[in-house]
């Protein structure tokens, strides 16, 4: 059994820079990690290759070569291998061209996967739209927001325990398939030194545009449908009136004469 993992690398902050010419996030300069939402994915990849023989965990992501830190971070919580697809062209991708880039590098690099996992979204982003659109492009069934994941006892098919609104719901599919993997109850695991030591010996390959059969036009901002015209945070919201040590009626006056006042009554 081959397992593919999705995982970005996002920046270490909560402010964050845009180039105006681009509108795209300014990562230069900026310590990166590991998504937490990937390293979820990582650790149900893992606990399936510890109940099933045979199975190899890839990690595979889409970033410049900085992105390696990411891909050694999957190596040490014991990924198989790691495929970087970096290169210029794929600068400024949205969310579709980025699925579509991470589709044709799985195709390229390890086309005969049975699963798919990433995490449920960026928190750079936010978006959760990148496993839906890697799953229409590559016309798999998918399952999202999954916190368990278990191969059902018929062969070629996987249960999944997946967060709704109102609780859960267990569903099966049919393999190969895409799961997005929410927190549920995992605890993100710490690998050990000699997990550190061993993932720099484990096979860390990096493909480039000309390694994918797409063309220039459909790759970063060029085949971008969407393009981000600003981000700003939110305008600090103004703090309220606070009456403290008030006798209820005298409180209650107060309130009645600033609610006239304001033309609220």
């Amino acid at each position: 059994m081959k397992i593919v993992v999705c995982v970005k690398q996002v920046p270490e902050i909560t402010d964050v820079n845009v180039n105006p010419e681009t509108g795209t996030l300014v990562r230069e300069g900026i310590s990166a990690i590991l998504n937490p939402f990937c390293e979820y994915a990582l650790d149900h990849a893992t606990q399936l290759k510890i109940t099933q023989q045979e199975t190899e965990v890839i990690a595979i992501t889409m970033g410049p070569p900085q992105a390696r830190s990411a891909l050694f971070r999957c190596l040490e919580l014991g990924d198989d291998r790691a495929v970087l697809v970096s290169d210029r062209k794929f600068a400024g991708a949205d969310t579709w061209a980025t699925a579509l880039t991470l589709s044709a590098a799985i195709k390229a690099s390890v086309p005969d996967f049975d699963l798919i996992l990433m995490g449920k979204q960026a928190i750079d982003g936010d978006t959760a739209q990148v496993g839906p659109e890697l799953a229409e492009i590559l016309n798999l069934p998918q399952i999202t927001y999954g916190v368990e994941i278990n191969l059902s006892p018929k062969k070629k098919r996987i249960r999944v325990k997946r967060e709704t609104e109102h609780g859960y719901e267990v569903l099966e599919t049919r393999l190969p398939a895409v799961v997005s993997a929410s927190k549920g109850e995992l605890i993100r695991r710490v690998p050990s030194f000699q997990d550190v030591l061993t993932a720099r010996l484990k096979d860390l390959r990096v493909i480039s545009a000309d390694d994918l059969d797409l063309d220039e036009t459909e790759l970063g901002l060029k085949g971008s449908f969407t393009q981000v015209i600003n981000v700003f945070p939110p305008p600090q919201k103004q703090g309220g009136i606070k009456l403290e040590g008030l006798e209820p009626e005298v409180a209650a006056r107060k309130i009645a004469t600033y609610l006239r006042k304001e033309g609220f009554v």
